[in-house]
């Protein structure tokens, strides 16, 4: 694995390193900034008395575009992404992007900083993303640690303040293993080719020890070889075969499929709302689903014929809606038929069409 060229400039040099070391046994008591995946886990971090300042690092980054670009243009699509699917209105999303933004911008003026993760997609992905981040940035004397929760673990949201206590004091720094890997993951994350990530999966992962089952799940998203439905989406169609449930239902039982649940119950629904579309839908609600619904509404969702069919293997999801056009990272599918396919046999992504090039991949501004 190739070492990124901008981890030189997150790195103190060797010969600067005792009078670092001087400047930070001077300091008083450390000022913390505390990084989280979630309000919950904020909440419950505050709760538990720790000192620090807090800030979230929260978007959904496993679904919609994440292509490379200026911090600007990275938030302009975020945000437009997250309104079209129904998460908030497009300033709103835009604004506690920036927000969030800030708030890491001002990371020198705290002695450390304290990422807070766990060990699914949804979290693995934020460790990547802010590593990267920080790659790019002269620290000075603010230290960067890491607590990453493994699956032996609770949800940060879910511990008891007590908890979050000890694993504050079990946290480590960062190394430059991990800044590497996080770098070589995030690269490949948002590659318009998605062969970048099967390579990283077959090389070492340790350094980041959830990293790659986090990213293999991510693949999983990708249409299946046989049926065109996503694992997602496959495991909704099986929940309710045996007959409707309510969505909180579904919900929960999609969720206990997941060695490590990473879904927010509005990404599921806006699954679900795709399925139900088109003049042949997999499901069947009973309450129609604008871009703005919610989970509270709870609507029955039904599987139809042709989602029983779907889900045997007998038709394909994306031959009957006539295509698709779908964010998973940096790869947009589009068109007919998508240009890569997850085969469950081998577990593998296939390649239906030639790779796009990134720069005709890149979403328009």
């Amino acid at each position: 694995m190739h070492e990124s060229p901008l981890l030189a400039t997150a790195r103190t040099p060797p010969a600067t390193a005792p009078a670092a070391a001087a400047a930070r046994a001077r300091r008083p008591a450390a000022r913390m900034l505390h990084v989280l995946n979630g309000e919950s886990a904020a909440t419950s971090l505050r709760a538990a008395g720790i000192a620090g300042d807090v800030t979230l690092s929260a978007d959904v980054l496993y679904e919609g575009p994440a292509v490379a670009a200026s911090p600007e243009r990275w938030r302009r699509e975020r945000a437009r992404f997250l309104a079209a699917s129904g998460y908030e209105g497009y300033d709103e999303c835009l604004a506690r992007l920036a927000s969030w933004d800030r708030a890491l911008e001002d990371f020198r003026s705290h002695d450390e900083v304290v990422l807070w993760f766990e060990h699914d997609l949804f979290d693995q992905l934020q460790v990547c993303r802010l590593l990267d981040w920080f790659a790019a940035r002269d620290a000075g004397l603010t230290d960067l640690s890491l607590i990453d929760v493994g699956p032996a673990g609770d949800y940060l949201g879910r511990m008891p303040p007590l908890q979050l206590s000890g694993l504050l004091e079990a946290r480590q720094p960062v190394n430059e293993a991990q800044q590497r890997l996080a770098c070589a993951a995030w690269a490949a994350y948002c590659a318009p080719d998605p062969a970048g990530l099967e390579s990283l999966l077959r090389s070492d992962s340790t350094a980041l020890p959830f990293l790659a089952a986090a990213l293999h799940r991510h693949l999983e998203e990708f249409p299946g070889q046989d049926d065109g439905l996503s694992r997602s989406e496959r495991q909704a169609l099986a929940a309710v075969a045996a007959g409707p449930l309510p969505f909180a239902a579904l919900f929960a039982a999609t969720q206990r499929h997941e060695e490590r649940c990473f879904m927010t119950d509005l990404s599921l629904l806006r699954r679900l709302r795709d399925l139900a579309a088109g003049p042949r839908p997999l499901l069947r609600l009973d309450a129609p689903l604008g871009a703005r619904a919610s989970a509270a509404c709870n609507p029955l969702v039904a599987v139809t014929a042709t989602g029983l069919r779907v889900l045997a293997g007998e038709e394909d999801w994306i031959a009957l809606r006539g295509g698709i056009d779908l964010w998973l990272g940096g790869v947009h599918l589009q068109g007919r038929e998508p240009a890569w396919r997850w085969d469950h046999e081998t577990r593998r992504l296939i390649a239906s069409l030639p790779p796009p090039q990134g720069p005709e991949e890149e979403p328009r501004p």
